[in-house]
């Protein structure tokens, strides 16, 4: 068990703890929430003793072990990838490298002899001889093929380091483990990986997570940092948002009734104050008054962004036409003769392990990448927009945010900008800041802004929740449910592609499944399963 006693943190005036004070238990798995900013990596880092706090302490059941997802990819560049994974147990790897020091001498002494057994007793004690074992388990489960374990860490890309690192604070059964953003870099077969075995996992877990498929699928409490406290709630993500917003509505709805009350014993107060008949009505009131109170209800730090896409046209018969579309990069092909068409009410989600094939395919539609062969024709009626995985080539300039904005048509002035970036939780100062500066998050939602202004009727969006917070996720899941016209979109967001998606196309070694239905149905359905078989024999290990 691990818990905090009366733990408070403080940068400056901005207070991020206050005496908190919770338990986290065994064979339970929480979701640590909150808006950006609100302190979820800081408290795992407090948890894991790698940040000291102003006030309080941690305790941790004696004996027991933390393992922390470590966001440092350069820390192990010089060891195997193998060797890494097994790391996470640095006990157990010192035994490992003193036992294999030891039996590597020419001249095996009698001392040597004694610290060999003694080594070998606790080896067998922490389920050494399985430790190869279990680590290629991991690796496999999180996508890491058998041919990349000798290599060394500096060899690999950086999404594969951060699943070494996953494997690495999964392995060798901690009895706490603090997770921060598992999900990054994982494609869905990967999550749905790790969901089981989180699900599977005896111990103690704690979680930081913007995906909310995932926190559902796995938590068993939510502990929701907000308004300077951490509360925990039983059961997952949805039940969190379903009770927090019954509480607040109750809160509110008592506030109002004092309100009310307040307001009539005001108005017999004033009628009848002078009316000597009703004079001890009035004092009786007056009392009944002093004693009521409206409870301030405190300010929540979770803000939610205004994502409305308002096309100006409705899309006319012809959306989009590709034929025998092909492509390589790196003399590695893509795709090779994709035919597809588009039609009105499309909402498609772009599924697949082969993110550079998603990506391209969006560049090549949006005009900023030529295809090796092949054509693709937008109709007549259509604008469309788009959402690129990789920003940084718009904020390459001094400027600020109003100035940023008011370059996209029918942006029309600073009244305007101030008013469409409030909404986008840029208010204030906030609007006038300088565009290098940004966070991740606030140039996605930047990005979001230009594209609502635009009035397209054709949306395209490449893994738009990537450095989002799950208020922004939420609002703009919302507004792809609400958008009448065509959406074509990748996103690793599973509730994402779940509730927006009516079509799935699937790239895949061979070629592509494209089917009308929803992604559940997808994932669940037989026929799929048995097409996807067919098209990657003697291909790959596929990866959804």
């Amino acid at each position: 068990m691990i818990s905090a006693n009366n733990i408070a943190l403080a940068y400056g005036k901005r207070v991020i703890f206050k005496d908190v004070n919770i338990k986290f238990t065994p064979g339970n798995c929480y979701g640590l929430i909150g808006a950006n900013g609100a302190g979820k990596s800081t408290f795992l880092k407090i948890l894991a003793g790698e940040l000291d706090a102003d006030k309080g302490e941690i305790g941790v059941t004696p004996g027991e072990r933390i393992a922390m997802l470590r966001q440092d990819q350069f820390a192990f560049d010089e060891e195997t990838v193998a060797n890494t994974v097994i790391m996470g147990h640095q006990h157990l790897f010192k035994i490992m490298a003193e036992r294999e020091a030891i039996y590597a001498k020419g001249d095996f002494s009698e001392a040597d002899g004694i610290r060999s057994g003694e080594l070998e007793a606790e080896f067998a004690e922490l389920n050494g001889y399985e430790a190869e074992a279990e680590a290629a388990v991991l690796l496999s489960g999180l996508g890491i093929p058998e041919e990349l374990r000798e290599k060394k860490m500096k060899e690999l890309e950086a999404g594969d380091k951060v699943r070494v690192l996953l494997a690495q604070a999964l392995f060798g059964n901690p009895d706490i483990l603090l997770l921060d953003e598992p999900t990054n870099h994982l494609d869905l077969k990967s999550i749905a990986w790790l969901e089981d075995f989180l699900f599977r996992f005896p111990n103690t877990v704690i979680v930081v997570s913007h995906d909310r498929h995932f926190l559902n699928q796995v938590c068993t409490h939510v502990a929701d940092i907000d308004f300077g406290k951490i509360t925990v709630y039983v059961g997952n993500y949805d039940f969190w948002y379903q009770a927090s917003q019954l509480t607040l509505k109750q809160k509110q709805d008592e506030n109002r009734k004092v309100s009310d009350k307040a307001s009539e014993l005001k108005e017999f107060i004033q009628r009848f104050s002078s009316n000597a008949s009703k004079a001890k009505q009035a004092t009786s009131r007056k009392k009944l008054l002093e004693k009521l109170t409206v409870e301030e209800l405190p300010v929540s730090s979770r803000k939610y962004p205004f994502v409305v896409f308002k096309p100006e046209r409705p899309c006319g018969d012809i959306i989009l036409e590709i034929k025998g579309l092909c492509k390589k990069v790196d003399e590695v092909e893509l795709f090779n003769g994709l035919d597809l068409n588009v039609n009105k009410g499309d909402k498609i989600a772009f599924v697949g392990g082969n993110a550079l094939a998603k990506t391209t395919l969006f560049q090549i539609l949006a005009g900023e990448v030529q295809p090796d062969a092949g054509s693709f024709r937008w109709g007549v009626t259509i604008t469309s927009s788009y959402f690129p995985k990789e920003n940084s080539s718009y904020f390459a300039n001094d400027l600020n945010l109003i100035e940023w904005l008011c370059q996209f048509p029918p942006c029309d002035g600073e009244s305007f900008a101030r008013g469409f970036l409030g909404r986008m939780l840029f208010s204030g100062d906030e609007a006038t800041k300088k565009t290098k500066v940004l966070s991740g998050g606030e140039r996605v939602r930047c990005m979001l802004s230009k594209m609502m202004l635009k009035g397209a009727n054709a949306l395209i969006f490449d893994e738009p929740t990537n450095h989002l917070d799950l208020e922004s996720i939420t609002a703009l899941n919302n507004g792809l449910i609400a958008f009448s016209e065509v959406i074509l979109f990748a996103s690793h967001d599973h509730q994402i592609v779940a509730t927006v998606a009516n079509r799935i196309i699937e790239f895949i070694p061979g070629g592509f499944i494209d089917r009308v239905m929803s992604f559940d149905d997808y994932l669940e359905s037989p026929e799929v399963a048995k097409l996807r078989d067919t098209l990657c024999a003697g291909h790959a290990e596929l990866k959804l």
